[in-house]
């Protein structure tokens, strides 16, 4: 087979999510999660069937026949596509009442029509001067850039675009949602929007647990009281019932028809019902005396114990135990006080932010206790108080410190928001600067594609109405340093907030599209899946490596992992050829290969893969060396402190190891976390280096034993290097070096 032959992927992972779907829509006990995994099925279904008649090419970055490259495909589970256009499907409820508006059918291709002409272009261009308006996919801001265009005199452009996106003008939306808000502030992102934790709120109910309980405590409790008192009218020298005061029975009759009521009522606790019980046992007791039947031979003990555990009804001790589980009962359900923060929220419109959460989350008032009988004063759960926060709209260093981002995942989410204003710069006129922001949001939401073949995905420059406006950006420095102070603050942040976790891809894509805007030429190398590698690496990945051995040269990092960076330096002096259509390196293939112990081929065993890749990512570094040189990224608490914070994750990450049946992507994340505490300590003078080593020994012996049997000779090889020893001439044999894949099974699995 030929180096160029292309890579096709088969149904069988297709087979297996519609195979998890259907288990889960016909045995989850949740409608909603039922509901959910029925939409899976019938989206799977059109991936298997795309995938049969050939209109589906999954690996393709065109992967639907018919649509180009710029159309954002609906993208289900591992990038397949399934088919269908997002910005297809029926019309949505603001474009049925743009057609009601303008007079025009309720069809695509009309409303299309109607806003070419002199009316509908005015309606755009003034959702234009007022950036009122929403971009959820990029096809959206489509018609509004036409507009732009011909206001702007560049009717040339105008028409192209119109050319390109014309034949889809049916099947879809070119035209953006209206709205109430006017622009975000760009230097400002958010997570949820107050609708979407309205929404979580609301969710809130009181586990059926706690309903049990408070139900116990605040109705069978006291009518078990009520029960033993109506009991104890009867005790004559120890005997109950040897006595039957006057109106005892009118009495028990009137318990009795309350009990049923309360049954019926109070349906969470069902203690009263069990024979065991003793209010259960009273209870029985009574309606067979009722009956004029013999009560249970329980009956005495069920009085004597119920006596002799807390006292009898009205006593001292008795009255004291009920009035503290009153006041236990008394505790607002989360429910409750999710309901008054639902009510403090009512007056934000549901697609906004907020800009402050502390009115949200404070304790209840006066107020709000007359409405609601929640005791005034009562605090809002932790868990409430993180749901409002997730709202939060600030700068993102703020939303990193409160913890509102808790992940270098959730950064990549919500950095578009920050890269989108960044971007938009470099266009003079606002209003094109706006839609230009909403257009990069939008398009930072589409779902990664899976590709074989080297195939990069689709980038926004591709986008018809994008590359139309790209003559109107102004090409003076303000807009690059702009882009630069804010790649390296940017770069900081994950740094200095994620210290053990590498970068994931839509980071680095955000990354990337800074550092083009700020003109620094900087390769920035995206995390290869093993399962779909194809042997070997472009070139950007060499020269990736070429850069790590400008800085890491003759340093720990080197030393440690047994990089000879002197010869990396070489590889740039190999040929280049090319693979689909790809620059790639085969000198740098060859080392990671070589490294890796694995013979060189185009698709072997996803270990093997890994393995290979991952002799990649150590010779790159996965972009430190990019983020602390040319970025030139400098973490205010010092590399000391993010070796130290790396070297925490890699513990905790090891601690999942123990006695878990699937420890392998702990193990990988663990190696990533142990390699990035090294990167941050090469970076640091030895004096630094040798107090940082002896606090990981320290923060070790601190660890439960399986994580110090499995971390103990990583540590020691650290010891052994950082002494000028090596980890490949058999001095130190209790030393190991922690790669994260290895063929055969991982050897921390038989550690512990």
């Amino acid at each position: 087979m030929s180096d160029d032959a292309q890579l096709q992927v088969g149904p069988g992972y297709a087979r297996t999510q519609v195979a998890k779907a259907l288990v889960t829509a016909a045995s989850h006990e949740d409608a909603d999660t039922r509901r959910r995994a029925e939409e899976r099925i019938d989206r799977w279904l059109q991936v298997l069937s795309g995938m049969a008649d050939g209109t589906l090419s999954i690996g393709s970055r065109t992967p639907v026949e018919g649509l180009p490259a710029w159309v954002t495909p609906e993208v289900v589970r591992g990038g397949f596509a399934t088919g269908n256009a997002a910005a297809g499907g029926p019309l949505e409820p603001y474009e049925e009442e743009a057609a009601r508006r303008a007079g025009v059918p309720a069809e695509r291709r009309a409303l299309f029509g109607h806003y070419l002409t002199d009316e509908g272009l005015a309606e755009l261009g003034e959702l234009l001067d007022s950036g009122r308006y929403q971009v959820t996919v990029p096809e959206e801001a489509a018609l509004l850039t036409v507009a732009w265009l011909l206001r702007a005199g560049d009717r040339a452009a105008a028409l192209d675009v119109l050319e390109e996106i014309g034949p889809f003008a049916d099947r879809l939306r070119f035209l953006p949602r209206p709205t109430k808000t006017p622009p975000r502030d760009a230097t400002l992102a958010h997570r949820w929007t107050v609708g979407e934790i309205s929404g979580r709120l609301a969710a809130k109910r009181t586990p059926a647990p706690i309903a049990a309980q408070r139900e116990a405590l605040t109705v069978w409790n006291p009518f078990a009281d009520e029960l033993l008192a109506h009991w104890l009218e009867t005790v004559r020298d120890g005997r109950v019932g040897a006595v039957e005061p006057e109106g005892w029975r009118e009495r028990g009759e009137k318990l009795i028809r309350r009990y049923r009521r309360l049954a019926e009522e109070h349906p969470h606790c069902g203690k009263h019902r069990n024979p065991k019980e003793n209010l259960a046992i009273l209870r029985t007791a009574l309606e067979a005396v009722l009956e004029d039947r013999e009560p249970p031979r329980l009956l005495r003990h069920a009085v004597d114990s119920m006596v002799a555990k807390r006292g009898a009804p009205g006593s001292p001790g008795h009255a004291a135990l009920r009035e503290e589980q009153a006041a236990q009962a008394a505790r607002p359900t989360h429910h409750a006080l999710a309901q008054i923060v639902l009510a403090r929220l009512s007056a934000i419109p549901g697609d906004e932010p907020l800009p402050a959460v502390e009115p949200f989350i404070a304790p209840v008032t006066d107020d709000e206790e007359r409405r609601t009988r929640v005791p005034a004063g009562s605090q809002l759960p932790d868990s409430m108080r993180r749901i409002v926060a997730d709202a939060l709209e600030a700068p993102i260093d703020v939303l990193v410190e409160r913890g509102v981002v808790p992940s270098a995942e959730v950064l990549a989410e919500l950095t578009p928001q920050l890269v989108a204003g960044t971007t938009a710069l470099a266009y003079r006129d606002e209003a094109l600067r706006t839609l230009m922001a909403a257009t990069y949001r939008a398009f930072r939401n589409r779902r990664s594609l899976l590709l074989l073949n080297l195939e990069h995905q689709v980038r926004i420059g591709e986008l018809p109405w994008v590359e139309a406006v790209a003559r109107h950006r102004r090409r003076d420095g303000t807009t690059r340093e702009s882009a630069r102070t804010v790649l390296r603050q940017l770069g900081e942040l994950a740094l200095q907030g994620f210290p053990g976790t590498i970068l994931p891809n839509p980071l680095i894509g955000e990354l990337a599209a800074l550092a083009r805007q700020a003109g620094v030429d900087v390769p920035l190398t995206e995390e290869l899946a093993a399962d779909i590698f194809m042997g070997t690496f472009t070139a950007k990945f060499a020269e990736a490596a070429r850069l790590a051995a400008d800085l890491l040269e003759g340093t720990l990092y080197e030393r440690y992992y047994g990089i000879d960076y002197a010869a990396v330096r070489e590889l740039g002096d190999g040929p280049l050829r090319r693979k689909h259509g790809k620059r790639v390196s085969a000198g740098f293939d060859r080392l990671c290969h070589s490294r890796a112990g694995v013979p060189a081929q185009r698709w072997g065993p996803v270990a093997q893969n890994g393995m290979v890749i991952e002799q990649a990512q150590i010779l790159t570094t996965h972009n430190l060396a990019a983020l602390a040189g040319p970025i030139g990224a400098d973490p205010a608490p010092g590399w000391d402190d993010l070796a130290r914070r790396a070297f925490t994750t890699a513990c905790r990450l090891v601690g999942r190891v123990h006695r878990n049946p699937r420890p392998l992507p702990a193990i990988k994340d663990a190696a990533y976390a142990w390699r990035q505490a090294l990167f941050f300590l090469s970076l640091c003078g030895l004096k630094e280096q040798i107090a940082v080593t002896a606090w990981i020994q320290d923060e070790l012996d601190r660890q439960p034993g399986h994580v110090v049997a499995r971390l103990d000779p990583v540590v020691a090889g650290l010891r052994h290097v950082l002494t000028g020893g090596s980890l490949d001439d058999g001095t130190a044999p209790h030393a190991r070096r922690f790669t994260g894949w290895q063929a055969g099974g991982h050897w921390m699995r038989q550690v512990g």
